[in-house]
């Protein structure tokens, strides 16, 4: 009975021992600091960035072959519609205009000649040839009636015969002339072709020269010049950049898992990097309907009302753009999700004094908070501690 009871003695110190090992052995728990998960309604909004976009750029330049006599801007100068930029050499031209205009001047007088001069002398010549065969008639008739009394020979006949011929022939001839110096004869028909052909040499002569003036297509500013006197303009050959005058816009790429909060006509704020505490206010005006893949985001366009004079085309700006209102949105740190831009994301929970992994699904994300959408109830508490990994044994701090 004594040794039964010293045995049991033993098994329960030797008990006692082990259970003080463990003890002393098990890793202490962590102290972390925790978020009690809540729901609340939550103003949204997205925070990105951009820059100023021109409402309109254009490259200017030649569209003929020339030397660069004069550029009459500079870079940063304001140019109005149909302001001059550059002259090239227009000498070559103006000859080639000259004498177009002297063939197109030829050509008219040919013209004018026709239906002043031509068609009044060939109707001469046409009442001329009728009367020479009228008497051309008269003379064949006289001269057979001469043969029947025996007063003429045959030859005489035959003379006459032949006159009579040849005056008729002259009087087709005559009629034929009339006919081509018409108005709708061959004749003023080839003349009006010819002075069509050089009234559109003109015109074409007068297009080249006044391709050697290189005008502002519209009012703006003078980006960039890329040419100077003495230099050879060629087609397709930039010359000048323009931003053209018009209402400023705003471009910006936004995280395309913004989308939810993104709809036209919302407003935002807006401020220059050169010019942080000056806000304005800007307006979305369109929506990329595609997404950038390499990137992972949508093109965001937002006019100006009231633009600042300080804005200037390419300026980098930052937008905050409001958006709807989140009911009962459960927000955590956007630091504490891990793996935030995998297909994985979870976020880490104390269970029962133990550190878990929970898996949860985001939704909006904004100013360094995500929208838990799913995997974390109401109530939970949140390990703010990022070292704190899943399995490991936590302590709340008070």
């Amino acid at each position: 009975m004594v040794t039964l009871k010293r045995a049991l003695l033993m098994a329960l110190l030797l008990a006692a021992v082990a259970g003080a090992a463990f003890l002393a052995t098990r890793p202490k728990p962590v102290m972390v600091d925790v978020l009690i998960a809540q729901r609340e309604d939550v103003q949204t909004s997205v925070v990105a960035s951009g820059r100023v976009l021109a409402p309109a750029r254009v490259d200017v330049g030649a569209t003929i072959t020339g030397r660069v006599q004069r550029v009459a801007v500079r870079e940063g100068a304001r140019v109005q519609e149909g302001e001059l930029l550059v002259q090239l050499e227009p000498q070559e031209l103006r000859a080639a205009l000259v004498q177009a205009r002297a063939a197109r001047d030829r050509t008219r007088a040919r013209v004018e000649s026709v239906a002043r001069l031509a068609l009044p002398t060939a109707r001469e010549s046409q009442t001329q040839a009728q009367w020479n065969v009228s008497v051309a008639e008269r003379e064949y008739r006289r001269s057979q009636e001469l043969l029947a009394k025996g007063f003429i020979s045959q030859s005489r006949v035959d003379d006459a015969e032949r006159q009579l011929q040849v005056t008729r022939s002259q009087l087709a001839a005559a009629k034929s002339q009339v006919t081509a110096q018409s108005a709708t004869g061959a004749e003023a028909q080839q003349a009006r072709q010819q002075l069509a052909e050089a009234q559109g040499a003109l015109e074409l002569a007068q297009a080249k020269l006044a391709q050697t003036e290189i005008r502002a297509p519209a009012a703006g500013v003078v980006l960039e010049r890329l040419t100077e006197p003495g230099d050879i303009a060629q087609p397709a050959k930039r010359m000048m950049t323009l931003a053209l005058d018009g209402p400023s816009r705003l471009i910006v790429q936004v995280d395309e898992k913004n989308l939810p909060l993104l709809q036209t006509g919302r407003g935002a704020l807006a401020a220059a990097d050169a010019f942080p505490t000056e806000r304005f206010e800007a307006t979305i005006a369109y929506i990329s309907p595609g997404i950038d893949a390499a990137r992972g985001t949508v093109e965001l366009r937002l006019d100006i009302p009231k633009p600042p004079a300080y804005l200037k085309s390419d300026m980098t700006v930052s937008v905050d753009i409001t958006g709807p209102v989140l009911k009962q949105a459960l927000l955590a740190p956007a630091e504490i999700v891990r793996q935030l831009q995998s297909d994985a994301p979870y976020v880490v929970v104390a269970r029962d004094g133990v550190a878990v992994r929970a898996p949860v699904r985001v939704g909006a994300q904004m100013q360094g908070k995500v929208q838990l959408v799913s995997g974390v109830a109401p109530g939970e508490r949140l390990v703010l501690t990022r070292d704190v990994e899943p399995g490991a044994r936590v302590r709340e701090r008070k």
